[in-house]
């Protein structure tokens, strides 16, 4: 499953209408890219006809390339629908269903047990306690809407020892702003993962870190550039090399896990 062009070119024009969004991962291929092994993921966890859900679906982007491989998809997020189901066709609106929690709504979610082939949950985990939830409570609700041996993919999770974390805080403070500003409150280590991913009964099966590149800086080059596939490879080449040799202090995390059958 490749990045579809066809998301980052919808993400660009919704933003030229309303200038007051802020897409900045699709601000440019290069920073699109990171989602690369995302993607890659998707692809062996999801395919066409199965049941998924989008924990957290955000500006919508991830939600629409899932449709559009084929899946039905389950949308669920705290805030409205976002803009880009309206570029959907019937056919692939068939295919999602979008659902918003309830205001206080911090771990429960309104759906069955087992109901879902695939959860995937893409830069969330890391905020659910900034809305009065907890990362084990969350973990142990998305098990139990998986099917047994369903796969939870989760991307995007902050490392705790990221450079771009430190030096964006370092930067903030020294300009007189909050260190969080901007930054990631809670970050986590691949013992953090472990653990929690144990105490919820999902056996991790597949963990990594990733992204050395500070990916939307890239949104600031030239028009010309920011849409340049050439370059895209080019920083997605080196950042293949640079987040192995520098793999402690990359920017995130990733990891799959599988629903263990409750006793």
């Amino acid at each position: 499953m490749a990045i579809d062009p066809a998301v980052a070119e919808i993400f660009a024009a919704i933003q030229r209408d309303d200038p007051g969004l802020t897409n900045d991962q699709f601000g440019s291929l290069p920073a699109a890219s990171q989602y690369r092994r995302l993607y890659e993921l998707a692809g062996r966890h999801a395919g066409p006809g199965d049941r998924v859900l989008d924990w957290g679906c955000g500006r919508g982007h991830f939600s629409y390339a899932l449709v559009r491989r084929g899946c039905r998809v389950t949308a669920y997020s705290l805030e409205h629908a976002p803009e880009i189901f309206s570029a959907l066709s019937p056919d692939e609106r068939s295919r999602l269903r979008f659902v918003q929690g309830a205001p206080g709504a911090t771990s429960a979610l309104p759906f069955a047990d087992g109901e879902f082939s695939a959860a995937f949950s893409v830069g969330v985990l890391e905020h659910v306690r900034e809305t009065g939830g907890d990362e084990l409570a969350s973990l142990r609700e998305l098990r139990r809407v998986l099917a047994p041996g369903g796969a939870l993919v989760c991307y995007h999770l902050p490392n705790r020892y990221s450079y771009i974390e430190a030096a964006s805080r370092l930067l903030r403070g020294a300009g007189g702003g909050s260190a969080w500003d901007g930054c990631h409150r809670y970050r986590f280590t691949e013992q953090d993962i472990r653990r929690l991913c144990s105490e919820a009964r999902l056996r991790v099966e597949e963990l990594g870190r990733y992204g050395f590149l500070p990916r939307n800086s890239f949104n600031r080059l030239p028009a010309f550039l920011r849409r340049s596939r050439s370059l895209a490879a080019a920083v997605d080449a080196s950042d293949s090399l640079l987040e192995r040799l520098f793999s402690p202090v990359v920017q995130n995390y990733y990891f799959v896990a599988r629903a263990e059958s409750v006793a």
